[in-house]
């Protein structure tokens, strides 16, 4: 203990405890209705610490939530941030689908070249897999869904069970991680007697 400390608790030690008394219009105030009035102010700043520390956790409470709700905000926008990028990548995957898709001028091509062209097609679109692309691609049958389809024509049909199902998919649709970035193109059946 330094010097200072111990001069402090001598003096304090030496001093004589005195309670100030409230005075009232009277100049003195019993005893009984001071400590009326003590426990008044008691109850009343216990009444004001609970709300106090009610609304410190509420606002702490506010404050986690909106760290939560702004972290998930985030993760959207990372998992979408992508999006430009992917819809420009678009029309090369759809380049190789119409490639595939000419089955007489894809067969007259060199099997080796095929091979490759088509080896780079699995990587590109592994690649996207990877970043939450998906395909959408139809089959002939498939009731046609307007969420997944867009429908660009339509082919007349006397048989009832083929209306509105997928008459032929023009062009494959994609989706990044769930939602819709360009919807399959389709022609679909309608029922006519």
């Amino acid at each position: 203990m330094t010097d200072d400390d111990k001069k402090l608790k001598n003096e304090a030690e030496n001093e004589d405890i005195t309670f100030e008394t409230e005075l009232d219009s009277d100049n003195a105030k019993d005893p009984v209705e001071m400590i009326k009035t003590l426990k008044e102010k008691l109850k009343i700043s216990q009444k004001e610490r609970q709300e106090y520390l009610e609304g410190w956790q509420r606002t702490k409470a506010d404050f986690v939530n909106a760290k939560k709700h702004e972290e998930e905000e985030r993760g959207e926008f990372v998992k979408f941030s992508k999006r430009e990028l992917i819809k420009e990548l678009l029309p090369t995957l759809d380049s190789f689908h119409t490639a595939f898709g000419n089955k007489e001028a894809w067969e007259k091509v060199d099997l080796n070249w095929r091979m490759g062209v088509q080896y780079i097609y699995s990587q590109l679109l592994g690649a996207l897999e990877k970043h939450g692309i998906t395909l959408i691609d139809p089959k002939v049958g498939e009731p046609f869904d307007p969420a997944k389809h867009a429908s660009i024509s339509t082919v007349p049909t006397a048989n009832k069970a083929e209306d509105h199902t997928v008459q032929a998919v023009v062009q494959k649709g994609y989706a990044l991680h769930g939602k819709i970035l360009e919807p399959a193109r389709v022609k679909i059946y309608e029922y006519r007697e």
